[in-house]
């Protein structure tokens, strides 16, 4: 409660301010400016410069961690283990490099297409109520859950929650749920609650039918290509932690600091 009285100040400060009379020139009306106009026009310079500096190291900060976790993640989650499952150390750091220049340049362009960021948080969490939540509830507490359910599971939550459309990033709705309101453009039906259900109703049934082909063997396990179910790799096939990969793993850490 304590950390929120100097966000209270400065915006208290920054909406009595006459803004005319300062070297602004003219009224602040978008508030997400306040507090580097405050911090600009209303301090002296070292806390200005302080200030400023303080903003921009946070903003830099989180930028770079985001776009170090995505590549990363895609890097080792989705190429290592589902592209290139031999890829040497240096191909990863290889992708990884490539992977922050394509996810910096997605984000640049959402930064400059997107007006409001709280626009983007709200869009986030739908994603992650619509399309994450199924997942996470099922690995925790379903124990035939499988990939075969959660890619499906996936694709289908985010069809189905794109089709209500999306103001944000322009998207007009090309599913027209229930209590539709054609004058207005606007989904009257609770369309992501729905597509969270489905999305999880998914996930179970294909989980759930994927286990019984192959456990019963209506499907021979060669064709299970995800090797999720019962042509799972053998355990004395995986590679043994020794202190070299252990040196080889603070070099690629050491390698991505640089």
């Amino acid at each position: 409660m304590f950390m929120t009285i100097p966000s209270i100040l400065i915006g208290a400060l920054g909406a009595s301010t006459d803004w005319e009379a300062t070297d602004y020139g003219r009224n602040a009306t978008d508030s997400s400016l306040i507090l580097p106009l405050v911090l600009q026009y209303l301090t002296p310079q070292g806390v200005s410069i302080i200030g400023l500096g303080a903003v921009c190291a946070a903003v830099m900060s989180s930028a770079d961690s985001s776009l170090l976790s995505a590549s990363s993640m895609f890097s080792r989650n989705v190429y290592k283990l589902l592209i290139r499952q031999d890829a040497s150390e240096r191909e990863i750091l290889l992708i990884m490099r490539c992977s922050i220049l394509v996810a910096g340049a997605i984000a640049t362009t959402l930064a400059i297409t997107i007006d409001s960021i709280y626009g983007l948080f709200h869009l986030c969490s739908d994603f992650v109520y619509v399309i994450l939540f199924p997942q996470l509830l099922c690995v925790v507490y379903v124990e035939f859950a499988n990939t075969y359910g959660s890619i499906c599971a996936y694709f289908i939550g985010l069809l189905l929650r794109l089709g209500g459309g999306e103001e944000i990033l322009g998207l007009k709705s090309f599913i027209k749920y229930p209590y539709y309101d054609e004058a207005e453009d606007l989904q009257l039906f609770p369309f992501r609650t729905f597509s969270m259900l489905i999305s999880l109703g998914t996930l179970l049934s294909v989980s759930y039918l994927t286990r019984y082909l192959f456990t019963k063997e209506i499907l021979a396990k060669e064709y299970d290509v995800l090797r999720c179910v019962t042509n799972q790799p053998d355990p004395e096939d995986a590679p043994k932690i020794t202190m070299k990969t252990i040196e080889n793993k603070e070099r690629f850490q050491a390698q991505m600091l640089l």
